[in-house]
């Protein structure tokens, strides 16, 4: 599984990303807003787990069922 996190550093980029810490959920960091611009995010943080792409409630649900 692959994950990154689209994050700026806003304190719902920061609690997301201490979601995935206490999941044990390992990930990358991309703060490119260039590139989350050309990929069509207008807003972050957002998620890409595989292939698919999280807004902020999105993942927050997706780290629940994931934690159990």
């Amino acid at each position: 599984m692959e994950v990154i996190l689209f994050s700026t550093h806003c304190p719902r980029c920061e609690i997301l990303a201490k979601k995935l810490n206490d999941n044990n959920i390992k990930f990358s960091e991309n703060n490119d807003i260039d590139a989350m611009l050309a990929m069509g995010l207008t807003t972050a943080p957002a998620l890409k787990v595989d292939d698919k792409i999280m807004g902020y409630l999105d993942a927050i649900k997706w780290l629940n069922k994931v934690k159990g």
